[in-house]
C-alpha cells in the first residue's frame, strides 16, 4: 500500500507542471470573470424593486419540477466546503500548502463558489422557495459529507471529478434551455454561464487523467474500472430534507430531472462514452493482464448500461418538496 501511495505522489508531482502550464486556460482571471452581481438587481438603484417584481413574474412560469431540479443543483453547488476538504485530502495535493495542487484547489473552489452564490440569491428573490428548508438541506449535505468511493487516491478522485463536471454541465445547460422555454431569460443566462464554467473544469480534470494514463496506464485503467463498477454517484445522492434520512430526497430529485430530460440514464452512458473516447481507452498501451481485463469491462459497459437505460420508464410519481411553496 505504501508503495502505491508513494507512486501516486510521484505521478502527481510529474503532472503538476502540466497542470500549471494549462491553469490559465482552465481557470479564468478573477478580475475579468463574471460575478453573481453581474446578473442580479442592484439594491443601490431606483429600479431595484421593479426588477425584483419582474424576476418574480418570470419565475412564476417555471414548472414545479424545474424549480425542484434547480434547488437540488443549488444545494449541490453550495456544498463546496465538503468538496474542498475532500480534495485537500487527496494524495499529493496538500503536501505543500503553497504547491501547485493546493493553488489549483483554491482557485477551482473560488470559481465554483460563484455558482451557488448566484443561484441561491436568485431563488431567494424568486419568492417561490422556502429558503429555510433549502438552507437546512444545504447544511445537512455539508455536515453529513459524502462517500463516493475515491478514498485519498488522486486517480479515482480525478476520474470522479471529470465525470461529475460533465454531468453538472449537462444539468445546468438543460435547465438553461428549459428556463428559456418557460419564459425566464435571466435564469437561462445564469445557468448558461455556470454550464460554461463546468465545461472548462471538465476539460481540466480530463486532461489530468490523460496525463496520468501516459505515465501509469495500468493503474489508471484499474482506477477507471473500479469507479465504473461502483457507479459514479453525484453529490446530490446524499440530499435530505428535514426529518428524512441521508439520501431519501435524492430519488425524488432524480425523478424530476428524468421527467424533464434534464439529466437521464442515457446522459450517464453518453458521458462514459465521452471519457472512453477522450482518454483513448481502446488504444492505451503497456497494460498488464489485470489492466487488459479492466479495459474490456470498460469498453463493454456503455452498451450494457444503454440496454438498461432504454428499459427504464419515465417516472410519474409526484412528490411535494419542503423546499417549494405552493
Amino acid at each position: 500500500m505504501k508503495f502505491f501511495e508513494e507512486k501516486r505522489k510521484e505521478v502527481m508531482g510529474h503532472i503538476e507542471k502540466f497542470m500549471l502550464e494549462k491553469m490559465n486556460e482552465y481557470l479564468k482571471p478573477i478580475d475579468t470573470i463574471w460575478q453573481p452581481s453581474d446578473f442580479l438587481p442592484d439594491a443601490s438603484r431606483d429600479t431595484f424593486f421593479s426588477e425584483i417584481k419582474e424576476m418574480q413574474e418570470s419565475a412564476r412560469g417555471l414548472s414545479y419540477d424545474l424549480v425542484a431540479v434547480l434547488i437540488g443543483d443549488t444545494i449541490t453547488e453550495e456544498a463546496l466546503p465538503t468538496y474542498e476538504s475532500w480534495l485537500t485530502m487527496v494524495e499529493g495535493v496538500s503536501d505543500n500548502e503553497e504547491g501547485g495542487w493546493m493553488k489549483w484547489t483554491r482557485h477551482w473552489t473560488a470559481e465554483e463558489n460563484r455558482h451557488g452564490d448566484l443561484l441561491n440569491k436568485y431563488l431567494y428573490l424568486s419568492g417561490r422557495v422556502n429558503m429555510r428548508a433549502m438552507e437546512v438541506s444545504t447544511q445537512y449535505l455539508i455536515a453529513d459529507g459524502f462517500d463516493i468511493g475515491t478514498g485519498h487516491d488522486p486517480y479515482r478522485n480525478f476520474i470522479y471529478t471529470s465525470f461529475q463536471e460533465l454531468a453538472t454541465n449537462v444539468s445546468h445547460r438543460r435547465v438553461a434551455s428549459q428556463a428559456k422555454k418557460d419564459g425566464d431569460t435571466l435564469l437561462s443566462k445564469m445557468c448558461g454561464v455556470i454550464a460554461g464554467d463546468e465545461a472548462r473544469h471538465a476539460k481540466a480534470y480530463k486532461y489530468f487523467i490523460e496525463k496520468i494514463f501516459e505515465v501509469d496506464p495500468n493503474e489508471a485503467m484499474l482506477a477507471f474500472e473500479d469507479m465504473m463498477r461502483k457507479k459514479i454517484v453525484m453529490p446530490a445522492h446524499f440530499l435530505r430534507e428535514v426529518g428524512l434520512k441521508i439520501g431519501q430526497t435524492f430519488g425524488h430529485f432524480t425523478d424530476a430531472a428524468e421527467r424533464l430530460g434534464i439529466y437521464t440514464a442515457i446522459d450517464y452512458v453518453d458521458i462514459l462514452k465521452e471519457l472512453i473516447e477522450d482518454w483513448h481507452i481502446e488504444s492505451v498501451m503497456d497494460l498488464k493482464e489485470d489492466g487488459e481485463k479492466a479495459r474490456d469491462y470498460i469498453m463493454n459497459l456503455p452498451n450494457r448500461l444503454l440496454r438498461v437505460a432504454e428499459r427504464m420508464k419515465n417516472p410519474m410519481l409526484e412528490y411535494k418538496f419542503s423546499w417549494i411553496y405552493g
